[in-house]
Protein backbone atom coordinates (compact mmCIF):
# COMPACT_ATOMS: atom_id res chain seq x y z
CA UNK A 1 0.00 0.00 0.00
CA UNK A 2 1.60 3.26 -0.75
CA UNK A 3 2.49 5.72 2.47
CA UNK A 4 -0.06 8.34 1.15
CA UNK A 5 -3.22 6.12 1.41
CA UNK A 6 -1.97 4.84 5.00
CA UNK A 7 -1.84 8.49 6.15
CA UNK A 8 -4.71 9.46 4.48
CA UNK A 9 -7.92 8.07 5.03
CA UNK A 10 -9.36 7.51 0.87
CA UNK A 11 -12.73 9.16 0.51
CA UNK A 12 -15.04 6.72 -1.97
CA UNK A 13 -18.52 7.57 -3.23
CA UNK A 14 -20.23 4.47 -5.17
CA UNK A 15 -21.63 5.66 -8.07
CA UNK A 16 -23.15 3.82 -11.39
CA UNK A 17 -20.60 3.45 -13.76
CA UNK A 18 -21.60 5.60 -16.95
CA UNK A 19 -22.68 3.44 -19.67
CA UNK A 20 -20.22 3.43 -22.37
CA UNK A 21 -21.83 3.68 -26.37
CA UNK A 22 -21.60 -0.23 -28.05
CA UNK A 23 -21.30 2.19 -31.38
CA UNK A 24 -18.41 4.09 -30.81
CA UNK A 25 -16.19 1.46 -31.94
CA UNK A 26 -17.85 1.78 -35.40
CA UNK A 27 -18.21 5.51 -34.79
CA UNK A 28 -14.49 6.40 -34.36
CA UNK A 29 -13.06 4.18 -37.14
CA UNK A 30 -16.15 5.04 -39.51
CA UNK A 31 -16.22 8.52 -38.97
CA UNK A 32 -17.08 11.38 -42.15
CA UNK A 33 -17.79 14.47 -39.53
CA UNK A 34 -16.30 17.46 -40.65
CA UNK A 35 -17.75 19.28 -37.96
CA UNK A 36 -17.80 19.44 -34.09
CA UNK A 37 -19.23 21.57 -31.44
CA UNK A 38 -15.33 22.52 -31.41
CA UNK A 39 -15.55 23.60 -35.15
CA UNK A 40 -14.60 27.46 -34.52
CA UNK A 41 -17.43 29.99 -35.96
CA UNK A 42 -15.20 32.07 -38.04
CA UNK A 43 -11.51 31.55 -39.55
CA UNK A 44 -8.51 33.51 -39.61
CA UNK A 45 -6.86 32.66 -42.49
CA UNK A 46 -3.12 33.57 -43.05
CA UNK A 47 -1.96 35.80 -46.15
CA UNK A 48 -0.18 33.75 -49.01
CA UNK A 49 -0.99 30.33 -48.20
CA UNK A 50 -3.48 27.59 -50.36
CA UNK A 51 -4.13 24.23 -48.82
CA UNK A 52 -6.76 21.17 -49.49
CA UNK A 53 -7.21 17.42 -49.13
CA UNK A 54 -7.82 14.93 -51.64
CA UNK A 55 -8.77 10.80 -51.57
CA UNK A 56 -5.99 9.10 -52.97
CA UNK A 57 -7.00 5.53 -51.66
CA UNK A 58 -3.98 5.21 -48.42
CA UNK A 59 -7.21 4.78 -46.41
CA UNK A 60 -9.12 1.76 -46.75
CA UNK A 61 -12.62 3.64 -45.81
CA UNK A 62 -11.49 5.86 -48.39
CA UNK A 63 -11.81 8.74 -46.77
CA UNK A 64 -9.64 11.82 -47.30
CA UNK A 65 -5.81 10.85 -46.80
CA UNK A 66 -3.84 13.55 -48.17
CA UNK A 67 -3.39 16.92 -47.16
CA UNK A 68 -1.11 19.60 -48.88
CA UNK A 69 -0.59 23.06 -47.64
CA UNK A 70 1.58 25.91 -50.04
CA UNK A 71 2.71 29.20 -49.71
CA UNK A 72 3.19 31.63 -52.81
CA UNK A 73 6.34 33.10 -50.90
CA UNK A 74 9.16 31.00 -49.10
CA UNK A 75 8.46 30.28 -45.32
CA UNK A 76 10.65 30.43 -42.03
CA UNK A 77 9.85 27.04 -40.54
CA UNK A 78 10.55 25.79 -37.21
CA UNK A 79 9.49 22.22 -36.22
CA UNK A 80 9.46 19.71 -33.21
CA UNK A 81 9.72 16.34 -33.00
CA UNK A 82 8.97 12.97 -31.12
CA UNK A 83 11.30 11.87 -28.54
CA UNK A 84 10.62 8.16 -29.01
CA UNK A 85 13.79 6.23 -30.13
CA UNK A 86 11.95 4.69 -32.67
CA UNK A 87 11.61 7.59 -35.61
CA UNK A 88 9.24 7.63 -38.44
CA UNK A 89 10.92 8.21 -41.86
CA UNK A 90 8.95 11.36 -41.99
CA UNK A 91 10.26 13.33 -38.66
CA UNK A 92 13.96 12.22 -39.96
CA UNK A 93 13.60 13.78 -43.19
CA UNK A 94 11.96 16.79 -41.63
CA UNK A 95 14.80 17.04 -39.30
CA UNK A 96 17.38 16.77 -41.78
CA UNK A 97 15.72 19.28 -44.41
CA UNK A 98 15.65 21.95 -41.49
CA UNK A 99 19.18 21.70 -41.03
CA UNK A 100 20.27 21.44 -44.63
CA UNK A 101 17.91 24.99 -45.61
CA UNK A 102 18.87 26.32 -41.86
CA UNK A 103 14.90 27.29 -41.22
CA UNK A 104 14.23 29.04 -44.71
CA UNK A 105 12.78 28.57 -48.03
CA UNK A 106 10.11 26.19 -47.63
CA UNK A 107 6.80 26.08 -49.72
CA UNK A 108 4.87 23.41 -49.33
CA UNK A 109 3.80 20.53 -46.55
CA UNK A 110 2.51 17.28 -47.08
CA UNK A 111 0.63 15.32 -45.34
CA UNK A 112 -0.52 11.24 -45.70
CA UNK A 113 -3.13 9.52 -42.76
CA UNK A 114 -3.60 6.13 -43.10
CA UNK A 115 0.02 4.75 -42.94
CA UNK A 116 2.83 5.87 -40.47
CA UNK A 117 5.68 5.11 -42.71
CA UNK A 118 7.41 4.20 -39.40
CA UNK A 119 9.70 1.24 -39.17
CA UNK A 120 9.69 0.73 -42.64
CA UNK A 121 13.27 0.86 -43.02
CA UNK A 122 15.30 1.99 -46.16
CA UNK A 123 12.47 2.02 -48.36
CA UNK A 124 10.59 3.99 -45.80
CA UNK A 125 13.29 6.68 -46.20
CA UNK A 126 13.37 6.64 -49.81
CA UNK A 127 9.62 6.94 -50.24
CA UNK A 128 9.78 9.82 -47.39
CA UNK A 129 12.21 11.42 -49.33
CA UNK A 130 10.43 11.14 -52.70
CA UNK A 131 7.01 12.54 -50.96
CA UNK A 132 8.99 15.18 -50.42
CA UNK A 133 10.57 16.08 -53.97
CA UNK A 134 7.41 15.58 -55.63
CA UNK A 135 5.65 18.19 -52.52
CA UNK A 136 8.37 20.73 -53.64
CA UNK A 137 8.03 20.17 -57.26
CA UNK A 138 4.19 20.42 -57.82
CA UNK A 139 4.78 24.09 -56.56
CA UNK A 140 7.69 24.89 -58.77
CA UNK A 141 9.94 25.17 -55.22
CA UNK A 142 13.48 24.89 -54.85
CA UNK A 143 12.69 23.64 -51.82
CA UNK A 144 11.63 20.16 -50.64
CA UNK A 145 8.47 19.81 -49.24
CA UNK A 146 8.35 19.13 -44.97
CA UNK A 147 6.28 15.68 -45.15
CA UNK A 148 4.53 14.03 -42.28
CA UNK A 149 2.69 10.63 -42.14
CA UNK A 150 0.20 8.81 -39.20
CA UNK A 151 -1.58 6.00 -39.46
CA UNK A 152 -0.28 2.03 -39.08
CA UNK A 153 3.26 1.66 -38.42
CA UNK A 154 5.41 -1.13 -40.14
CA UNK A 155 3.43 -0.85 -43.87
CA UNK A 156 5.22 0.84 -46.53
CA UNK A 157 3.30 3.68 -48.19
CA UNK A 158 2.03 3.13 -51.74
CA UNK A 159 4.33 5.65 -53.30
CA UNK A 160 1.97 5.23 -56.89
CA UNK A 161 -1.42 6.83 -54.46
CA UNK A 162 0.65 9.44 -53.16
CA UNK A 163 1.92 10.46 -56.52
CA UNK A 164 -0.96 10.76 -57.84
CA UNK A 165 -2.81 12.43 -54.54
CA UNK A 166 0.03 15.29 -54.63
CA UNK A 167 -0.70 15.59 -58.51
CA UNK A 168 -4.55 16.12 -57.65
CA UNK A 169 -3.74 17.91 -54.83
CA UNK A 170 -1.58 20.69 -56.13
CA UNK A 171 -3.70 21.77 -58.87
CA UNK A 172 -6.76 21.83 -56.82
CA UNK A 173 -5.72 24.43 -53.58
CA UNK A 174 -7.43 26.74 -52.78
CA UNK A 175 -7.73 30.17 -50.02
CA UNK A 176 -10.90 29.36 -48.38
CA UNK A 177 -12.34 28.02 -45.02
CA UNK A 178 -13.85 24.90 -46.91
CA UNK A 179 -10.38 24.29 -47.79
CA UNK A 180 -8.99 25.08 -44.32
CA UNK A 181 -11.78 22.93 -43.27
CA UNK A 182 -10.97 19.77 -45.67
CA UNK A 183 -7.38 19.88 -45.07
CA UNK A 184 -8.04 19.50 -41.33
CA UNK A 185 -10.20 16.49 -42.02
CA UNK A 186 -7.57 15.05 -44.52
CA UNK A 187 -5.17 14.23 -41.64
CA UNK A 188 -7.71 11.92 -39.43
CA UNK A 189 -7.41 8.65 -38.47
CA UNK A 190 -9.32 7.58 -34.62
CA UNK A 191 -9.98 11.07 -34.71
CA UNK A 192 -13.94 11.94 -34.26
CA UNK A 193 -13.68 15.48 -35.58
CA UNK A 194 -11.30 17.69 -36.80
CA UNK A 195 -9.62 20.12 -35.34
CA UNK A 196 -8.66 23.22 -36.13
CA UNK A 197 -8.28 26.89 -35.04
CA UNK A 198 -7.30 30.53 -35.98
CA UNK A 199 -6.44 33.71 -34.32
CA UNK A 200 -5.97 37.51 -35.20
CA UNK A 201 -4.09 39.85 -33.57
CA UNK A 202 -2.49 43.63 -34.54
CA UNK A 203 1.33 43.85 -34.05
CA UNK A 204 2.34 47.36 -34.65
CA UNK A 205 -1.23 48.32 -36.70
CA UNK A 206 -0.25 45.25 -38.93
CA UNK A 207 -2.74 42.29 -38.67
CA UNK A 208 -1.51 38.89 -38.09
CA UNK A 209 -3.23 35.79 -38.48
CA UNK A 210 -2.24 32.12 -37.13
CA UNK A 211 -4.11 29.24 -38.12
CA UNK A 212 -3.37 26.06 -36.49
CA UNK A 213 -4.40 21.83 -37.84
CA UNK A 214 -3.83 19.15 -35.39
CA UNK A 215 -4.74 15.22 -35.28
CA UNK A 216 -4.44 12.86 -32.80
CA UNK A 217 -6.58 10.88 -30.28
CA UNK A 218 -4.44 8.19 -28.74
CA UNK A 219 -0.61 7.16 -28.45
CA UNK A 220 -0.62 10.72 -26.83
CA UNK A 221 2.00 11.68 -24.00
CA UNK A 222 4.50 13.93 -23.87
CA UNK A 223 7.39 14.17 -25.57
CA UNK A 224 5.65 15.58 -27.99
CA UNK A 225 2.03 14.35 -27.46
CA UNK A 226 0.76 16.01 -30.74
CA UNK A 227 0.88 13.08 -33.45
CA UNK A 228 0.56 16.04 -35.87
CA UNK A 229 0.30 19.34 -35.81
CA UNK A 230 1.14 22.47 -38.65
CA UNK A 231 0.63 26.07 -37.99
CA UNK A 232 0.61 28.57 -40.44
CA UNK A 233 1.14 32.08 -40.56
CA UNK A 234 1.37 35.25 -42.26
CA UNK A 235 3.89 36.64 -39.83
CA UNK A 236 6.95 38.41 -40.56
CA UNK A 237 9.20 36.64 -38.30
CA UNK A 238 12.75 35.56 -38.08
CA UNK A 239 13.94 32.42 -37.94
CA UNK A 240 15.61 32.56 -34.55
CA UNK A 241 12.45 33.83 -33.38
CA UNK A 242 10.19 31.85 -34.94
CA UNK A 243 12.01 28.69 -33.45
CA UNK A 244 11.81 30.06 -29.74
CA UNK A 245 8.07 30.75 -30.20
CA UNK A 246 7.69 27.48 -30.79
CA UNK A 247 9.81 25.94 -28.37
CA UNK A 248 7.92 27.66 -25.30
CA UNK A 249 4.39 26.74 -26.72
CA UNK A 250 5.38 23.15 -27.16
CA UNK A 251 6.35 23.03 -23.73
CA UNK A 252 3.56 25.22 -22.40
CA UNK A 253 0.64 22.66 -24.41
CA UNK A 254 1.48 19.76 -26.48
CA UNK A 255 4.13 18.78 -24.35
CA UNK A 256 1.22 19.52 -21.54
CA UNK A 257 -1.32 16.52 -22.33
CA UNK A 258 -1.53 12.78 -22.33
CA UNK A 259 -4.36 10.41 -23.00
CA UNK A 260 -2.69 6.69 -22.59
CA UNK A 261 0.81 7.59 -21.83
CA UNK A 262 2.03 6.00 -25.07
CA UNK A 263 4.44 8.44 -27.24
CA UNK A 264 3.72 8.28 -31.07
CA UNK A 265 6.70 7.42 -33.36
CA UNK A 266 6.00 10.20 -35.69
CA UNK A 267 5.01 13.26 -33.65
CA UNK A 268 5.27 16.49 -35.18
CA UNK A 269 4.67 20.03 -34.60
CA UNK A 270 5.53 22.25 -37.73
CA UNK A 271 5.33 26.11 -37.85
CA UNK A 272 5.55 28.11 -41.15
CA UNK A 273 6.19 31.93 -41.34
CA UNK A 274 5.50 33.50 -44.86
CA UNK A 275 5.84 37.53 -44.10
CA UNK A 276 3.03 38.23 -46.41
CA UNK A 277 1.20 40.16 -43.77
CA UNK A 278 4.29 42.59 -44.25
CA UNK A 279 5.09 43.86 -40.83
CA UNK A 280 8.21 44.72 -39.65
CA UNK A 281 10.48 41.45 -39.23
CA UNK A 282 10.59 40.93 -35.59
CA UNK A 283 13.80 39.75 -34.77
CA UNK A 284 14.16 40.57 -30.62
CA UNK A 285 12.83 37.83 -28.33
CA UNK A 286 12.82 40.22 -25.66
CA UNK A 287 10.56 43.20 -27.72
CA UNK A 288 6.86 43.75 -27.27
CA UNK A 289 6.18 42.76 -30.46
CA UNK A 290 7.62 38.63 -30.26
CA UNK A 291 5.70 38.64 -26.95
CA UNK A 292 2.46 39.29 -29.01
CA UNK A 293 3.25 36.50 -31.35
CA UNK A 294 4.26 34.17 -28.93
CA UNK A 295 1.20 34.87 -27.01
CA UNK A 296 -0.85 33.99 -30.17
CA UNK A 297 0.78 31.06 -30.89
CA UNK A 298 0.35 29.79 -27.44
CA UNK A 299 -3.53 30.45 -27.80
CA UNK A 300 -3.40 28.33 -30.87
CA UNK A 301 -1.23 25.85 -29.70
CA UNK A 302 -3.18 24.92 -26.25
CA UNK A 303 -6.95 25.14 -27.68
CA UNK A 304 -5.37 22.97 -30.47
CA UNK A 305 -3.53 20.58 -27.70
CA UNK A 306 -6.80 20.50 -25.60
CA UNK A 307 -9.15 19.53 -28.50
CA UNK A 308 -6.58 16.29 -28.87
CA UNK A 309 -7.59 15.74 -25.42
CA UNK A 310 -11.52 16.19 -25.64
CA UNK A 311 -11.28 13.70 -28.60
CA UNK A 312 -8.95 10.94 -26.49
CA UNK A 313 -9.73 7.96 -28.11
CA UNK A 314 -13.10 6.87 -25.72
CA UNK A 315 -12.99 9.93 -23.71
CA UNK A 316 -16.06 11.63 -22.51
CA UNK A 317 -14.52 14.43 -20.13
CA UNK A 318 -11.93 16.57 -20.28
CA UNK A 319 -9.72 17.01 -17.20
CA UNK A 320 -7.34 20.32 -16.61
CA UNK A 321 -4.63 19.21 -14.05
CA UNK A 322 -2.82 21.95 -12.35
CA UNK A 323 -0.54 22.02 -9.45
CA UNK A 324 -0.04 24.98 -7.58
CA UNK A 325 2.84 25.94 -5.10
CA UNK A 326 5.72 23.87 -6.62
CA UNK A 327 9.58 24.69 -5.06
CA UNK A 328 10.29 24.41 -9.04
CA UNK A 329 8.24 24.63 -12.56
CA UNK A 330 9.78 20.96 -13.16
CA UNK A 331 8.96 19.39 -10.14
CA UNK A 332 5.77 20.91 -10.51
CA UNK A 333 5.05 19.41 -14.11
CA UNK A 334 6.62 16.01 -12.46
CA UNK A 335 3.42 16.31 -10.25
CA UNK A 336 0.79 17.17 -12.39
CA UNK A 337 2.02 14.17 -15.09
CA UNK A 338 1.89 11.86 -12.73
CA UNK A 339 -1.89 12.38 -11.67
CA UNK A 340 -2.21 12.41 -15.09
CA UNK A 341 -0.90 9.29 -16.23
CA UNK A 342 -2.70 7.39 -13.24
CA UNK A 343 -5.10 5.24 -14.68
CA UNK A 344 -6.93 4.73 -11.56
CA UNK A 345 -7.48 8.48 -11.17
CA UNK A 346 -8.60 8.39 -14.96
CA UNK A 347 -10.95 5.63 -14.42
CA UNK A 348 -12.28 7.13 -10.99
CA UNK A 349 -13.23 10.35 -13.13
CA UNK A 350 -14.97 8.27 -15.85
CA UNK A 351 -16.65 6.71 -12.67
CA UNK A 352 -17.69 9.67 -11.53
CA UNK A 353 -15.60 9.22 -8.46
CA UNK A 354 -14.15 11.86 -5.91
CA UNK A 355 -11.51 9.14 -4.91
CA UNK A 356 -9.04 12.21 -3.89
CA UNK A 357 -6.92 8.79 -2.58
CA UNK A 358 -5.62 8.29 -5.86
CA UNK A 359 -4.82 11.49 -6.37
CA UNK A 360 -2.73 12.03 -3.67
CA UNK A 361 -1.37 8.12 -3.99
CA UNK A 362 0.08 9.69 -7.14
CA UNK A 363 1.31 12.92 -5.73
CA UNK A 364 3.68 10.53 -3.21
CA UNK A 365 4.96 8.15 -5.69
CA UNK A 366 5.91 11.27 -8.42
CA UNK A 367 9.14 11.21 -7.34
CA UNK A 368 9.14 14.85 -5.86
CA UNK A 369 10.10 15.38 -2.30
CA UNK A 370 6.45 16.37 -1.55
CA UNK A 371 5.17 17.51 2.65
CA UNK A 372 2.12 15.88 2.41
CA UNK A 373 1.14 17.83 5.70
CA UNK A 374 1.18 20.84 3.16
CA UNK A 375 -0.78 19.47 0.55
CA UNK A 376 -4.06 20.77 -0.33
CA UNK A 377 -6.66 19.39 -2.60
CA UNK A 378 -9.85 20.46 -5.11
CA UNK A 379 -12.03 18.97 -7.57
CA UNK A 380 -14.13 21.89 -9.44
CA UNK A 381 -16.38 21.91 -12.68
CA UNK A 382 -14.84 23.61 -15.79
CA UNK A 383 -10.75 24.76 -15.71
CA UNK A 384 -10.86 25.44 -11.98
CA UNK A 385 -10.63 28.96 -12.84
CA UNK A 386 -13.32 29.62 -9.63
CA UNK A 387 -11.17 28.88 -7.39
CA UNK A 388 -9.21 31.96 -7.26
CA UNK A 389 -12.76 34.20 -5.81
CA UNK A 390 -13.18 34.69 -2.35
CA UNK A 391 -16.59 32.99 -2.57
CA UNK A 392 -18.21 30.01 -2.44
CA UNK A 393 -19.00 28.28 -5.10
CA UNK A 394 -21.03 24.83 -5.82
CA UNK A 395 -18.67 24.43 -8.83
CA UNK A 396 -15.36 24.00 -6.31
CA UNK A 397 -14.94 21.27 -3.67
CA UNK A 398 -12.47 21.43 -1.21
CA UNK A 399 -10.95 18.10 -0.05
CA UNK A 400 -8.08 18.56 1.35
CA UNK A 401 -6.52 21.65 3.53
CA UNK A 402 -2.84 21.49 4.46
CA UNK A 403 -3.10 17.77 4.59
CA UNK A 404 -6.48 17.24 6.28
CA UNK A 405 -9.40 15.74 5.13
CA UNK A 406 -12.40 17.73 4.97
CA UNK A 407 -16.05 16.66 5.24
CA UNK A 408 -17.73 17.21 1.60
CA UNK A 409 -21.16 16.77 0.09
CA UNK A 410 -21.60 13.60 -1.89
CA UNK A 411 -24.39 15.22 -3.76
CA UNK A 412 -22.56 17.92 -4.66
CA UNK A 413 -19.52 15.46 -5.90
CA UNK A 414 -21.55 13.66 -7.99
CA UNK A 415 -22.84 16.12 -9.58
CA UNK A 416 -19.74 18.03 -10.01
CA UNK A 417 -18.01 14.99 -11.85
CA UNK A 418 -20.73 14.87 -13.94
CA UNK A 419 -19.62 17.48 -15.74
CA UNK A 420 -17.63 17.19 -19.38
CA UNK A 421 -14.76 19.77 -18.29
CA UNK A 422 -13.25 19.25 -14.45
CA UNK A 423 -10.33 20.07 -13.15
CA UNK A 424 -7.83 18.81 -10.37
CA UNK A 425 -5.71 21.16 -8.69
CA UNK A 426 -3.17 20.61 -6.06
CA UNK A 427 -1.35 22.79 -3.63
CA UNK A 428 2.14 21.20 -2.89
CA UNK A 429 2.50 24.31 -0.33
CA UNK A 430 6.49 24.38 -1.32
CA UNK A 431 6.96 27.24 -3.40
CA UNK A 432 5.36 30.11 -5.66
CA UNK A 433 5.59 27.50 -9.25
CA UNK A 434 2.08 26.71 -11.19
CA UNK A 435 2.16 24.11 -13.70
CA UNK A 436 -1.16 22.70 -15.95
CA UNK A 437 -1.60 19.72 -17.66
CA UNK A 438 -4.28 18.16 -19.49
CA UNK A 439 -5.90 14.96 -19.77
CA UNK A 440 -9.13 13.07 -20.14
CA UNK A 441 -10.88 10.26 -18.35
CA UNK A 442 -10.28 6.46 -19.25
CA UNK A 443 -13.39 4.35 -20.48
CA UNK A 444 -14.11 1.19 -21.75
CA UNK A 445 -13.94 2.04 -25.68
CA UNK A 446 -10.51 3.34 -25.21
CA UNK A 447 -9.85 -1.07 -24.83
CA UNK A 448 -12.37 -1.40 -27.82
CA UNK A 449 -11.06 0.56 -30.06
CA UNK A 450 -7.26 0.04 -29.58
CA UNK A 451 -7.90 -3.67 -29.48
CA UNK A 452 -9.46 -3.11 -32.59
CA UNK A 453 -7.14 -1.03 -34.63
Amino acid sequence: MNRLTRVFSICRIKNPIPSSSSSSLFVRHMSTSTTSPYTPDTIYRPKGFQTTAVKCGIKKNGNHDLTFIASEKPCRAAAMFTLNKVRAAPVLVCENLLKEYKGTGFHSVVINSGCANAVTGEEGMKNAKEMSVLGGQAVSSPTNALVMSTGVIGVQLDMSKIKNGIKMASSSLEDSDAAWHLASKGIMTTDMFPKITSTKIDIGGTPISIIGLSKGAGMIHPNMATMLSVLCTDANISSACLDKALKFCVNRSYNSITVDGDTSTNDTVAVLANGCAGNKEITDPESAEFKQFQDALLKASTLLAQLIVRDGEGATKLVTITVKGADTEANGKIVANSIATSSLVKTAIFGQDANWGRVLAAVGYSGVDVKPEKISLWFCKGDGSQLSSTEESKEVLPLLKNGTPLKFDEAQALDLLKNKDIAIIVDLGMGKETTTMWTCDMTYDYIKINAAY
